[in-house]
């Protein structure tokens, strides 16, 4: 992923209601190893995250000035660290209204993936850890922990110049400790939140079913349809990319390619052509799961009708060659 540019600011704030202070760097990170490293790193932390929203720019304005600003450097009327400045003293200033930020470094890295320019925003903070040095003494070391990471955007700069109408062109993650916390990083970027993931998974899954439903497909052949999509979702929210629903399709069914395309378009099921996936919307499409006084049951949903039988009336569940472990524990406990 080559980078064209990237720098890092501090904003010094503790989550007590006191001022916020900023120190400002003024140039541009060197390129190096370490560099790219950091970058990798904060990508697949950043793809890890199932707690992502998505959407696209406000309007311009005093309140939201941010893409006013990107769209400066985007034309070279700002440089980079001019751009970087103004932004981290908009952060810094939405930060003090809000007595649950902490400071950290804020990281700013514009980089390419393949023919797609971005940039990601990342607020980082530090740990504390042990290395062994190279005297074979035990030292502390402190790093940055991207394990940890709960406030970062990502911009996709082609899509937001390339398609006026997508609304689907920023990703930020939300705080782990509910909407609100991360409330202030969104209006920082001046996100309006667009395509909600889990409702979007969730039709789509509704429009899958549908559409083998109608086919009378055999079980098999949607139990590997099933598969193809779940496998095909899956690594994209791996990659951090949406789900185009053309390629989707051609997934699902080489020999007709545009089948569940046009199946989708054709019943109106309000999707975009591109939509963002909920990865645990998508897991629990795949499993059924239920626990209540001390029973917990969980099964893939390719085995209901199988090994895993459900008769309403009696309101009973058969389940056929259970697993051996659990067959051997129950004879033991006859004994």
């Amino acid at each position: 992923m080559p980078i064209d540019n990237s720098i890092v600011h501090q904003i010094h704030k503790k989550p007590d209601g006191q001022p916020a202070s900023l120190t400002l760097r003024d140039a541009e990170l060197a390129n190096s190893e370490a560099l790219e490293q950091l970058l990798a790193g904060l990508i697949e932390a950043y793809n890890s995250k199932p707690n992502k929203a998505w959407g696209y720019f406000h309007e311009e304005s005093g309140a939201y000035p941010f893409s006013g600003w990107l769209q400066q450097l985007i034309d070279q009327d700002i440089d980079f660290v001019g751009f970087t400045s103004k932004a981290s003293e908009q952060l810094k200033t939405l930060m003090e209204g809000s007595n649950l930020a902490l400071g950290g470094h804020v990281l700013f890295i514009r980089y390419r993936q393949g023919m797609t320019a971005f940039l990601v925003v990342a607020l980082l903070h530090h740990t504390e850890g042990v290395t062994v040095t190279e005297q074979l003494d035990v030292a502390s070391a402190r790093h940055l922990d991207l394990s940890s990471l709960n406030m970062a955007a990502r911009i996709n700069l082609t899509e937001w110049k390339q398609n006026a109408t997508s609304k689907n062109y920023i990703s930020f993650i939300r705080g782990r400790s509910g909407k609100r916390v991360s409330d202030y990083f969104r209006d920082f970027i001046g996100c309006v939140e667009g395509s909600n993931p889990e409702e979007e998974t969730n039709t789509l899954l509704q429009a899958f079913s549908d559409y083998v439903g109608e086919a009378s497909m055999e079980p098999e052949l949607v139990k590997d349809k099933a598969k193809a999509m779940t496998g095909y979702v899956n690594s994209q929210t791996r990659a951090g990319e949406q789900v185009g629903l053309e390629e989707l399709s051609g997934v699902i069914d080489e020999e007709q390619p545009r089948a569940f395309y046009d199946y989708i378009r054709n019943k109106d099921y309000g999707l975009n052509p591109e939509i963002p996936a909920d990865k645990r919307t998508l897991s629990n499409f795949m499993r059924f799961y239920g626990k209540a006084d001390g029973l917990s049951i969980s099964f893939e949903s390719h085995l209901l009708g199988e090994r895993v039988e459900y008769n309403e009336s009696d309101d009973a569940l058969v389940i056929k060659h259970p697993p051996k472990g659990l067959v051997q524990q129950l004879r033991n406990k006859k004994r």
